[in-house]
């Protein structure tokens, strides 16, 4: 993989045009390539996410015997835009006690928390911001603002249900960082790397390839990965912070209007991350399932429809999931977490080290066909 999107931009003859045009500079250009393309990405995740509101409706109302949206729009389909006009128009109210700066930096930290994870999400081998040497270690530490923007939004708002939805986020989400991350660290044990493009480049080929099939901890490891994800996205069956019925709306219940659309955005948007992620790690990333030797603009574009279309299958499965699993209880989601998944984490990455060293290394598939 590229080490940036204007690194693979720079071996066609029409970067060397646009850098005459910007007059040789190319700190001025590699950011303005840069600033596009991340518009570009910013500007299709938000999408993603209003879309999310509107694929959560549908598919609950189908798996509900429902209707769902279907008023604004062919099919509904505009209907998450009406709701972002009824948001920004609806009137910003803060409590009179609550801790004006923290109130106001919360939402904020969620969504920069979620956007900057998407500096290293690997689109395609050549259309990605950047391939951090580091990026699992980035990826996982930059996360990390969302639990914080989560506990500080229930403490800002100075009232003990959103302090105690705050609460239950934070101890929730670095609670499952441990197994998502024990899972994460058995993945780049078996790539020999913490870099995106190390870890989809050992990808390649058929799907026999990818690292779920790699072995049977490997393959545990993607499902231990995927529920501490859902976990640490609030998403149901672990949606306790924002627990209605308990907590009345969790750490948001004071936010009104755009602040808490932010809020909003930021979760849906982080389910897309981390879909994102665990195609990357476990499932080929954008990998065509052909070896094609021709790096040409075409090819990466493919290769993005490719990614997309993994990640938003995974994403109707988050779903899915949500609407089928029931809600536990904070006793039984921590049981979850501490006596399954970390052990079976451990168990994993125990046992993938040990599968490097008696197989030297090879997938179940390199023993079958003689690879």
């Amino acid at each position: 993989m590229n080490q940036t999107v204007v690194s693979y931009l720079s071996q066609y003859e029409f970067y060397d045009s646009l850098l005459a045009l910007f007059g040789n500079n190319q700190g001025l250009l590699a950011f303005t390539i840069f600033l596009i393309v991340a518009l570009i990405i910013v500007g299709l995740c938000a999408t993603i996410g209003g879309l999310g509101t509107y694929a959560e409706r549908k598919i609950s109302a189908d798996l509900q015997q429902r209707i769902g949206p279907n008023r604004v729009g062919p099919y509904g389909l505009l209907q998450f835009l009406a709701d972002g006009v009824k948001m920004m128009t609806k009137e910003d109210v803060m409590p009179f006690t609550a801790d004006k700066m923290l109130f106001y930096l919360a939402p904020m930290l969620a969504l920069v928390g979620v956007f900057a994870t998407l500096a290293v999400l690997p689109f395609s081998s050549g259309f990605a911001m950047a391939d951090l040497n580091v990026g699992v270690f980035y990826l996982i530490a930059i996360s990390s603002l969302v639990g914080l923007a989560v506990f500080l939004g229930g403490y800002a708002s100075n009232s003990k249900w959103s302090m105690l939805g705050g609460m239950r986020g934070a101890s929730q989400i670095i609670s499952y960082e441990i197994p998502v991350t024990i899972s994460i660290l058995a993945i780049t044990l078996l790539a020999g790397g913490m870099s995106f493009g190390t870890i989809v480049g050992m990808q390649k080929g058929l799907p026999i390839n990818w690292f779920i099939f790699h072995n049977p901890f490997a393959f545990i490891a993607f499902f231990v990965f995927f529920t501490g994800a859902l976990a640490e996205t609030n998403r149901a069956p672990f949606d306790l912070p924002e627990a209605e019925s308990e907590l009345v709306s969790g750490y948001h219940t004071e936010y009104t209007g755009m602040r808490f659309g932010f809020f909003a955005l930021a979760e849906y948007i982080e389910v897309f991350v981390v879909c994102g992620v665990a195609v990357a790690l476990f499932l080929g990333g954008s990998n065509l399932p052909v070896d094609i030797k021709l790096d040409i603009i075409p090819i990466q574009i493919i290769e993005v429809v490719i990614f997309l279309t993994k990640t938003l299958l995974l994403y109707y499965v988050v779903i899915w999931i949500r609407w089928t699993l029931p809600r536990l209880r904070v006793d039984q989601l921590m049981s979850v977490c501490w006596k399954y998944l970390t052990p079976m984490a451990i168990l994993n990455l125990v046992g993938c080290a040990i599968w490097l060293v008696v197989f030297n290394g090879k997938s179940m598939a390199d023993m079958v066909f003689g690879h």
